[in-house]
């Protein structure tokens, strides 16, 4: 085993391993060879070098998200770490615990006109848990300390190792225990590829051990409450697969006072269950009883837990539409989304949901009309299907049935996501978004993150712009071969075909649509994927038989549908089913 000579980035190492946060993805550079050489060296940790540092942080928090734990993401100094932002903030408002480690340039270098520097320390700081400023060893190349760096010299070597062992502990005791992503900053003077065979520091090696929060809680009260609500509603958010246990989830469905609208990324299925929300909630609003009908779908009692809401007109619905009451179950926060949030239950869903005891109820007028409703829209979705030309809606009711059991699936934001909420998956599928900022930006580097330790294979669909957006996330030594990629490529943004303040002008068409003539197969040659595109239903099906069978290489299915199409054929789903 190798180690840094230099006593912060054994420090470091050495934390990580105590802490066992053993997955660090490396970028290139001069100034984090400390850390990269006491990382690669030590065979604890699993390395993963991704050259691009926005798909790196992205590439690490699909691996964290997918492995439920921290996960490291290692830079050289200047503007490498700002290239991370966007994953930090998607993983601030995910929970997701990313390790951002920065190998920054000695205080006296900054400001002075010096090359790759910046001012890294707490460049993060609005999205992040903690953010910890190691100092540097005065121990390590004295000579250089003496001559440039004076201010440096009026503390000990003792006291310096203490300050910078206190912070990694409070960092990686956040990023553990909290689920946050935090910052690392650590300055290096030169020379930073010294070498010894063992550590010259020790450390107290302890292990965090995880904690479950909770609160006391008057269930009595809350019992009674819920029990006395004539119309609760239960609305999931974003949920990791298989976080809900079983045996809750059947009391909810038992529950005949209740209705439990789950989202796509809410990872929950359930015959009695409510998906696909907005087509619930888009013929109310073209009803001419649309008044009457809000007011009895209104809940008296709104109970919401996961992360964020893709359903703009769930938003739109609740905050016109208050319920009385609302609670939302989180161990950790809870967004006031409908602006009248009344109780935030401090803990985990399943055991809010054991311990207010539910019972099974028959089932009231509530429940009987909206399962009423739920039918009719299943039933004219069928029959709009087999009425529509070749588009978006068609290529997702297409692609979400093909897709095999058990796979795990990522979901690109912006149209891609929005279109999958209006389709049932398979209940075994785990699905998957950035939803925590729901940018485009690194949708196929964190599939590929988290593809890594999936127990099966994995499907990335996405649309064109978000795929060469992230087109970096291919240049990647860590692809699986059975890692599935479909671009649904309608040559533009086509969500903003269906947003107010479209026009078929020229402005629009290129900074609104953006439309382009690109197509994936160059990319695709390129970094050694697989393959096709299709453009009408009949080869769609015939490509979908064998895209998802073992191969050589991963794969990639681009769909060309037509741009001036898509948005009219959506829009008149929504009448069709009114």
């Amino acid at each position: 085993m190798m180690y840094s000579s230099i006593p912060s980035a054994q420090t470091l190492v050495l934390f990580f391993q105590s802490k066992g946060a053993k997955h660090i993805v490396i970028s290139p550079g001069s100034r984090n060879a400390p850390l990269t050489l006491g990382f690669t060296k030590n065979p604890y940790f699993n390395c993963y070098s991704i050259v691009d540092e926005r798909c790196a942080g992205f590439f690490a928090l699909g691996m964290a998200q997918q492995l439920q734990e921290p996960v490291a993401v290692v830079c050289t100094s200047g503007s490498a770490l700002l290239n991370y932002y966007p994953a930090v903030a998607e993983a601030f408002y995910s929970d997701i615990p990313l390790i951002v480690v920065s190998a920054d340039r000695p205080s006296y270098r900054i400001d002075i006109g010096d090359g790759q520097t910046i001012r890294q320390e707490n460049v993060l700081e609005k999205h992040i848990g903690y953010a910890a400023n190691l100092k540097q060893d005065i121990s390590h190349a004295p000579e250089v300390l003496t001559k440039f760096g004076p201010k440096l010299l009026g503390k000990t070597q003792e006291e310096i190792q203490a300050y910078n062992e206190e912070q990694l502990a409070k960092a990686l005791h956040v990023a553990i225990q909290e689920k946050s992503p935090v910052h690392i900053n650590i300055p290096f003077e030169e020379p930073l590829y010294g070498t010894v065979d063992s550590p010259t520091v020790e450390i107290s090696l302890t292990v965090d051990e995880p904690k479950r929060v909770s609160e006391p809680q008057n269930w009595n009260q809350l019992a009674e409450q819920w029990e006395k609500s004539s119309k609760v509603m239960v609305l999931v958010g974003v949920n990791a697969p298989n976080s809900m246990e079983k045996e809750v989830l059947e009391v909810l469905a038992e529950n005949g006072a209740t209705l439990v609208f789950t989202e796509t990324t809410s990872n929950l299925y359930h015959p009695d269950f409510f998906p696909s929300i907005d087509s619930v909630i888009a013929p109310i609003e073209k009803s001419s009883d649309k008044e009457k009908l809000f007011k009895s779908l209104q809940p008296d009692l709104l109970v919401t837990f996961g992360g964020m809401i893709v359903s703009k007109k769930i938003k739109a619905f609740l905050r016109e539409y208050r319920p009385k009451e609302h609670w939302h179950i989180d161990p950790k926060k809870a967004y006031d989304t409908f602006f009248c949030l009344t109780r935030h239950i401090k803990m985990h869903p399943n055991d809010f949901f054991k311990a207010i005891g539910l019972s099974s109820t028959t089932k009231n007028t509530y429940r009987n009309y909206w399962e009423t409703v739920k039918k009719k829209y299943e039933k004219s979705r069928e029959a709009y299907l087999n009425q529509i030309s070749f588009s978006d809606f068609l290529v997702f009711d297409r692609v979400i049935r093909s897709i095999p059991e058990q796979f795990q699936v990522h979901l690109a934001n912006s149209s891609t996501v929005r279109y999958a909420q209006l389709f049932q998956m398979d209940k075994s599928l785990k699905v998957f978004s950035n939803r925590g900022t729901s940018g485009i930006d690194g949708s196929t580097s964190t599939a590929l993150g988290g593809a890594v330790h999936a127990e099966h294979p994995t499907l990335l669909i996405t649309g064109d712009l978000s795929f060469f957006y992230d087109s970096n996330a291919l240049w990647n030594n860590h692809i699986r071969n059975d890692f599935r990629i479909i671009v649904v490529n309608n040559t533009g943004g086509g969500i903003f075909r269906i947003l107010p303040g479209k026009e078929d002008t020229k402005e629009f068409s290129t900074y609104f649509e953006t439309n382009h003539n690109l197509n994936a197969k160059h990319l695709a040659q390129m970094y050694g994927f697989g393959y096709q595109n299709v453009s009408s239903d009949e080869k769609l099906k015939t490509s979908l038989k064998d895209f998802y069978s073992p191969s050589e290489k991963p794969q990639i299915l681009e769909i060309f549908t037509p741009r001036k199409v898509n948005n009219k054929i959506l829009l008149s789903y929504f009448d069709f089913i009114s």
